[in-house]
Order: structure tokens, then C-alpha cells, then sequence
């Protein structure tokens, strides 16, 4: 019985990655009926998602045109960012603010760096542009904006050439009038020029942060509208009749005409989705503190989550010119899942530097050429060949058999890029490529707990991803975690994660405020309009359906710089909740600076509302069976990450275990689309709700 007789609902989701893109389609609440890994095709990307469609309904004997509900992310946004692959873009300021973009903040982010690379924001001196007009703070118009002055604008745009405009005046969030007004008047005289709007891409107070943002929006916007018009096209044209919704980095969907007028928020969409699953993941089992370690062909995601929340911000750099140096990139303010994200995959290339170090990443072999094993024209080394020497991945079980490996092509690279140079043979070789970029990952996990004032030890890795499960005993040893939770479908993790992420829809409003004076009808004001702008949104995707408002404010001592985001109340504020408000900020600025500030006043920036339909009730957790050991009779020699010695790993396939059912290390547990490498200091056990559960049991050191 397919859907439209009746059944339940079936859902497809398409994470649409650098090396691989992934399709999961889904019956129901949460019965996955099938899964698949395709390579992403780059000339095209939808001829990959098509692939990998049309693989999940045919063994699902099931036809696209049964689809009732399609949700799709993708990293062509980012990918456009970084590799500089978008429009040629202008900005119109305001008079007298033309070198906004390259005054930036005011500083260098690395202070004593005679050979400092400036990031590249995209829109050098020469095609920005200004216009006489001026707004206050407060949204009162100070200078006319003057039809005519538009003239002498269009004959500089007309010289420039550019494709985009994004316009960013002085104060529009608080009075977008002149935005609109200039759009408007772009659109009727240019209607060939997509335009961006900060008042409507990023309506918050700080000028740089602002038009970088609006800048980004329009730099890739032609791009964006251009992709999903023919992605639709291309799957309405192979019967889907249901709407497309994508997802955002924020961890909610939006339609594809939101999408299409604000493609920043798409940028890192697909790690979204795996924090969204890795919450749920947490959630059912009763997980309270929380690393999600997702890693795929290009880069490894990790991401703090507490109470099934994971963690979120309102700001993050794009292709910074020093890759853990905050202030090297383009500063972006949208509502994000906050996370670490580095160059270490299963593509990512491995060699040899010029002092004779041996170096892995950030460049990735991707989906083409791909790792060398893959026959697709590979030359260079990369993490997936040295899994495969050292016999974590096995031919025979990649990737569904739809790709041939050439295990000696791995070993023949290794030794000629990197082993001839250091004296190595292909397995010593490989092992010290595992060892670098498991530390990478460790590190970058380590520093980003730091850096939210967190510690590890305590915490639960859930992993996903390709190449998560084959990597999570070996980061987490070095991270100091203990146990980790690989998920059912791990391999295609974020896809699963967008099947389960509310509609919704954020917005941010800038108006100053002392928390202790401030005018309350005024701010309720701002609330009801903001609450049902947000409401407009999420209704056009999700119907009736009930949602949930978030409304929260950002709070900081009066002239500090940042900003701390405390939760208000979804109901009308009064003066009674200024006492409990200014309990909330200075709890949590003691957990993050130790203690308050006593006597100091209280001010408020920014505020904003979140809508979201509400979550699916998630059920809890069976009892716990019965353990039992699980006899493998199916053995692979790998070498051992702990002491290098080659040992004989059982091999077992995950779909041959059942609850309470223990595996213990070394042991290798193979499904269609990954491997999870149980090490010799670790066991595996299946818990009630079918995750794979690896603790450590002794300390690898002592083998």
C-alpha cells in the first residue's frame, strides 16, 4: 500500500555533502524503510540526489510520487563561500560609512603577524557605493533618501558590472524604510540585479557584522535561487508533488522560497541536521550531557549538547584566513547550532611537508577525484586509503558494493607520497595518518569545550557520519571520553537528523533598553509583531500545525561589547519580571565569568523570537535486557590502533545483533553505509533502543 491509499506518511530527506550525498526515506514517525550513499556529482548536485532517491524507493518498492513530505540540505551555500564560486556583488551605504567593510572591527586578529592575510569579504573599495540619506537610533529619518540621487547610483552600478547589490544603511533595523524604498526602486529600474536588504537578512545593530551578512546573502544568492529552481524542476518533473522544504543552520525548515530569499541561512545546514539528531538520540536514551561527533568525506562537526539542546549562537565566520583564529573570517549574525567544524574526512588528503612533517588536511580528495582507492583518478593519500590498510574498512561491505576498492592502490600511495620520504612501509604509514587526524578531531573537541567553559570527560560521544563510528574509540580515547553511542543509520546521521527538525522560523530585533527602565508597552509591542511576522512564516510551510514560541533577550552589563541570551517568558512582560530577569543574567554570567558585577546596570540590544512547530513526543526507553555475549564466527586482521600489532577483530554485521547482545573489542561492525571499529580497550553492547553503546574497559596504555 503506498501513501496516497492511505498509509502512513513517507518522507525523504537528501544531505547533499562535499563527498557524499545521503537519502534516508522514512515511514511513519520514524521507521527509516531504507537508506543509501551516493557520490556527490559537483557539475550537477541534484543528478546525485536523484541517484540516491531512486535507490531508496526501488528497495523500498515505493515511487517518488508516493512521497508526502521532502526535506533536503545541502553544502552548496558554504561551498560557494569558501571556494569564492558566487556573484560579483556591490554595497550601497550610507554617506560617509563607504569603508565599513574594510574597517571591519578596528584590530588585526593575529596582533604581531607582519605577514597577516586580511579575510576576503568580497566587495573590494571600488564597487562600494553610498547614497545621502541618514536614520538614528531610534528610527527617526535625519536625512531624506531622495528619488533622484538614485541616477548617479545606477550609472555607478552600470560601470561595475556586478550581478547582486546588498544594502546596508545606517540604522535600518531600527527604520527599514529607506532600504525598501532603494529596493524597490533597484528592482524597477535594474530588475536584472538581485538585491539583499540587511534590514530583512540581518536586522541587528553593528554595521560590519550587518552588511557582511547581507553581503554573503547576495553573494550567493543568484547561485542558490538558480540551484533549487532546477533541483525542484528536475524532481517535480519525476512525479514528487509535495512541497520542498530545506533545512537552515539554525536546525529548522523553511520553504524553498525562504530559502531563495535568504540563502545564508542555509550555510552549514547538513551539520545541523546531525545536532538535531544527536539531540533526539540523547533524548531517548536519557542523556544529559552530550558530544555529537559527526564526520563525513570532508570535514568532522562537533557540537556540544545539554538537555537534549544542542548548543546555538547567533554568529560565526566563514572561510577564515587562519583556521582557529576567530576574527581571520567574514563574520556572519544568523541564528546558528554553534559547532566546530574542521578539515578532517575520509577525503581529506595526507602528505608530507617541506620540513618533513607529516601533515593531513584540510584539502580534501572529495567526491572527484575521490581517495585513490576509489579508482576515480586519485593520486594522492588520504584517511579513507589508510582505513583501508589498516583493515577498518573492508571491501567487500563499502558502501553497499557500489564502489570497487583497490586496496593496493592505497598502499601504493601511501608509500610513494609519503612512506619513500620518511622511511615508512604502507602500514606505519597509514598508521601515523590515523593517529594526526584522530588528534585533530580530539583537539578541536577539546578546544571547543574550552571555549564554552565545558569539560569532556563526563560527556556521551554520540557519533555518526561515514566515517564517525570507524573513528569514535580512537578520537574519544584521546579526548578522555569513555563511552559513545552510535545511533541506528549512522552513516547517513544528518539526513536522518533533518526527518525530525521543526518548521521554523527566527527573527532578531535591535532596540536599547535598560532592563530596569525600560518601556514595557514598547517592547511588547515589538513582540507581538515580531511573533506574528515569525507565525506568517512557519504557517506557510507547516499549516495549523501547533507551534511553540521562544522568546528570548540578549543582556550585557551597560557598555560591555557582548551580549549573554537569557530566556523571557512567552506571554506579555511586566515590571514583575525585571527582578527574576536580572536573577536570570547574573546566574549565568557567573557561570561563564565566575561571579556578577554588583551595581552595575543592566541594558538589552537585541531581542528575539524563535517559532517552531512543536517536537514529536519522544518515547521513552525500554527496559534494558538482558546482556549476553555475542559469538562472532567471522573474523579480519586489522592493526591495532592502541600498541600497532596486527590482532584478529571480529566481524560482525550490526544487523545480526539484538539487544543486550556485547561485542567486546578489538571487533568490527559493519552496516550498508559505515564500520564501527570496536578497539581492543572497548566493548559494544546493544542497548533496548538498538544503538550500539562502547565503553572503555581498560586503559589503552596497559594492553
Amino acid at each position: 500500500m503506498n501513501a496516497t491509499s492511505g498509509a502512513q506518511p513517507l518522507r525523504i530527506a537528501i544531505d547533499i555533502g562535499g563527498t557524499f550525498t545521503d537519502t534516508v526515506l522514512l515511514e511513519g514517525e520514524d521507521r527509516i524503510l531504507a537508506s543509501t550513499k551516493t557520490l556527490t556529482t559537483h557539475a550537477n548536485p541534484a543528478d546525485g540526489a536523484m541517484e540516491g532517491a531512486r535507490r531508496v524507493t526501488e528497495t523500498a518498492a515505493r515511487k517518488l510520487s508516493d512521497v508526502t513530505g521532502f526535506i533536503h540540505g545541502t553544502t552548496l551555500a558554504t561551498n560557494a563561500l569558501i571556494e569564492r564560486r558566487g556573484a560579483e556583488v556591490a554595497t550601497i551605504c550610507t554617506e560617509g560609512f563607504r569603508d565599513i567593510l574594510d574597517i571591519g572591527y578596528e584590530r588585526r586578529y593575529s596582533q604581531y603577524d607582519i605577514n597577516l592575510e586580511k579575510p576576503d569579504l568580497l566587495v573590494p573599495r571600488e564597487r562600494s557605493f553610498v547614497i545621502s540619506e541618514r536614520m538614528s537610533a531610534e528610527g527617526e529619518v535625519l536625512i531624506p533618501m531622495e528619488d533622484g540621487a538614485i541616477d548617479a547610483l545606477l550609472a555607478q552600478i552600470d560601470r561595475s558590472g556586478v550581478d547582486a547589490i546588498a544594502i546596508c544603511l545606517m540604522h535600518a533595523y531600527a527604520n527599514p524604510a529607506h532600504e525598501i524604498r532603494l529596493r524597490d526602486l533597484l528592482a524597477e529600474r535594474r530588475p536584472g540585479l538581485t538585491v539583499s536588504i540587511s534590514s530583512e537578512v540581518s536586522p541587528e545593530a553593528r554595521e560590519f557584522d550587518r552588511l557582511c551578512t547581507t553581503v554573503a546573502n547576495a553573494y550567493i544568492q543568484p547561485l542558490m535561487e538558480s540551484y533549487l529552481a532546477r533541483f525542484v524542476a528536475q524532481f517535480e518533473a519525476e512525479g514528487v508533488t509535495c512541497p520542498i522544504l530545506m533545512m537552515t543552520a539554525g536546525g529548522g525548515m523553511c520553504t524553498v522560497q525562504t530559502a531563495s530569499r535568504f540563502p545564508i541561512r542555509l550555510v552549514e545546514s547538513g551539520p545541523a541536521g546531525g545536532a538535531i539528531l544527536a539531540a533526539r538520540v540523547a533524548a531517548h536514551a536519557g542523556l544529559d550531557e552530550v558530544l555529537s561527533f559527526d564526520v563525513g568525506g570532508t570535514t568532522a562537526k562537533l557540537c556540544l549538547i545539554d538537555n537534549a539542546r544542542p548548543q546555538t549562537s547567533r554568529a560565526f565566520e566563514i572561510a577564515r584566513a587562519a583556521r582557529f583564529i576567530k576574527g581571520s573570517g567574514m563574520p556572519v549574525r544568523i541564528p546558528v547550532i554553534e559547532m566546530i567544524e574542521i578539515g578532517a574526512g575520509g577525503g581529506s588528503i595526507a602528505g608530507v611537508d617541506r620540513l618533513g612533517r607529516l601533515t593531513v588536511g584540510p584539502r580534501s580528495a572529495g567526491s572527484e577525484p575521490g581517495p585513490v582507492a576509489f579508482k576515480r583518478g586519485g593520486t594522492e593519500p588520504t584517511v579513507t586509503d589508510s582505513d583501508i590498510t589498516l583493515g577498518y574498512i573492508v571491501p567487500d561491505t563499502f558502501a553497499e558494493g557500489h564502489i570497487e576498492l583497490d586496496p593496493e592502490g592505497s598502499k601504493e600511495a601511501l608509500t610513494r607520497v609519503i612512506g619513500s620520504r620518511l622511511n615508512l612501509d604502507a602500514v606505519a604509514t597509514a598508521d601515523g595518518v590515523s593517529r594526526i587526524v584522530d588528534e585533530s578531531m580530539a583537539s578541536a573537541g577539546r578546544m571547543h569545550a574550552v571555549e564554552s567553559g565545558k569539560d569532556l570527560g563526563p560527556r556521551t560521544m554520540i557519533a555518526f557520519g561515514g566515517n564517525g563510528p570507524l573513528h569514535a574509540t580512537r578520537v574519544a580515547r584521546s579526548a578522555g571520553v569513555s563511552r559513545i553511542v552510535i545511533p541506528p543509520n549512522p552513516g547517513v546521521g544528518s539526513a536522518v537528523g533533518f526527518l525530525f527538525a521543526p518548521v521554523s522560523f527566527e527573527i532578531v530585533r535591535s532596540r536599547y533598553a535598560l532592563l530596569g527602565s525600560m518601556d514595557l508597552d514598547d517592547i511588547n509591542q515589538l513582540f507581538e509583531n515580531m511573533v506574528a511576522e515569525a507565525k506568517g512564516v512557519v504557517s506557510q510551510e507547516a499549516g495549523n500545525a501547533e507551534v511553540e514560541v521562544l522568546r528570548t533577550a540578549f543582556m550585557r552589563y551597560n557598555g560591555q561589547g557582548h551580549e549573554i541570551e537569557i530566556a523571557l517568558p512567552d506571554r506579555l512582560l511586566s515590571s514583575a519580571d525585571v527582578a527574576p530577569l536580572t536573577t536570570a543574567f547574573e546566574d549565568e554570567y557567573r557561570k561563564q565569568f565566575s561571579r556578577p558585577v554588583p551595581g552595575m546596570k543592566i541594558e538589552i540590544l537585541n531581542w528575539s523570537v524563535r517559532v517552531a512547530t512543536k517536537d514529536g513526543r519522544i518515547p521513552p526507553a525500554p527496559q534494558a535486557p538482558d546482556n549476553k555475549a555475542f559469538v562472532a564466527y567471522e573474523t579480519r586482521p586489522i592493526t591495532c590502533d592502541v600498541d600497532g600489532t596486527t590482532k584478529e577483530a571480529a566481524f560482525v554485521a550490526r544487523a545480526d545483533l539484538s539487544p543486550g547482545d556485547i561485542v567486546p573489542g578489538p571487533a568490527l561492525i559493519h552496516e550498508p553505509q559505515t564500520t564501527t571499529l570496536v578497539s581492543v580497550d572497548f566493548t559494544a553492547e546493544v542497548d533496548a533502543i538498538g544503538n550500539l553503546v562502547l565503553i572503555q574497559t581498560q586503559k589503552g596504555g596497559a594492553l
